[in-house]
């Protein structure tokens, strides 16, 4: 028992200062200074966090055997495509606040931070009660087949910046000034202390990430019950929102089918969930739905393409993404 304590600990301290490491190269020395990240950069780091991911995942089919790779690979997978809602919300909250691209890495910079420290902190809750109390996987299960529900009937799409309760807290402590300060987050103007729309940007996002987090965490462990699995492939499906949002922000309205396949998937994974008693569906066919839902969304996307109008707030702030200069 000793020993596989210790085993894990390594892995969990290694799988640590890797991704610490990577965090640190690319938030606080590429990306330090307010800049336009421009489509060529942004594809770059997805890139290098996507095969990251993939080089993990070879690393966990030596070490802990083909099963928990095929784990890993199908948790990755699902959180990925889920963050794709992330990605929209992003959207929706710089236009509200008229976040421009040059001071949106800073914003998703922080944002990303602190979803990691969240989902932490959510696994470990989760992984506990699911293993101190078997019947949350039941609760698990129906929190997914109502999130299947709302996704479908478009309840989920619904963002209001502006109606955020978190928002509204902070609010109540600190004024909100209309004009950005630069890429602060709090300014003195006077003797009073403002919260800049950076800061609202961001206390948006994150609260925000908290409700996707009740809904990804169950679906994650309805895969696996690994902490190590579930807490690896949470975590490495974060790292790359950031650079995925400004890769993908000019043609994130073109998978418009993605939410019902989302929807599907989540429903499956709930119904897999509380039936998990009377039969396990094995991780091979759970990767082959996922896999097959999200390849049949995008094919139907691109095949049948939406003919709706883009606002014209969100149309600007994706234009301004898409046209901006090489550094």
């Amino acid at each position: 028992m000793g020993e596989m304590a210790t085993r894990e600990l390594l892995m969990f301290g290694g799988f640590t200062v890797v991704v610490g490491l990577m965090l640190y190269v690319d938030l606080f020395l590429v990306n330090r200074k307010a800049h336009v990240i421009t489509i060529r950069s942004a594809l770059i780091w997805s890139a290098i966090w996507i095969c990251a991911s993939l080089l993990f995942n070879v690393f966990v089919y030596f070490e802990l055997g083909s099963e928990k790779a095929l784990e890993y690979f199908t948790a990755y997978i699902l959180e990925k495509s889920l963050s794709v809602d992330n990605l929209f919300v992003f959207l929706v909250v710089f236009t509200y606040f008229g976040i421009g691209p040059l001071y949106q890495p800073r914003v998703l910079r922080w944002g990303i931070l602190g979803a990691i420290f969240l989902r932490a902190t959510l696994i470990v809750i989760g992984i506990e009660l699911v293993h101190a109390f078997n019947w949350m996987l039941y609760v698990f299960g129906a929190i997914l087949i109502l999130t299947a529900y709302r996704l479908l009937n478009g309840v989920a799409d619904e963002v209001e910046p502006g109606k955020n309760a978190a928002l509204r807290l902070v609010s109540r402590y600190l004024p909100l000034t209309t004009e950005l300060h630069a890429e602060r987050f709090l300014v003195r103007l006077g003797k009073v202390l403002y919260a800049t729309p950076l800061l609202a940007t961001l206390v948006v996002i994150e609260s925000t990430d908290v409700l996707f987090a009740l809904d990804s965490i169950p679906a994650v462990l309805g895969i696996s019950h690994d902490l190590f699995i579930v807490y690896t492939s949470n975590i490495f499906a974060i790292l790359g929102l950031r650079a995925l949002y400004f890769a993908l922000a000019g043609v994130m309205q073109l998978f418009h089918y993605l939410k019902y396949s989302l929807a599907i998937i989540l429903g499956f994974i709930g119904v897999k969930m509380i039936i998990h008693d009377l039969f396990k569906i094995p991780i091979e066919i759970a990767l082959g739905v996922v896999f097959g839902l999200l390849a049949l969304a995008i094919v139907a996307s691109i095949l049948f393409p939406k003919k709706d109008r883009v606002e014209a707030g969100v149309e600007q702030t994706t234009q301004a993404a898409m046209v901006a200069p090489e550094n």
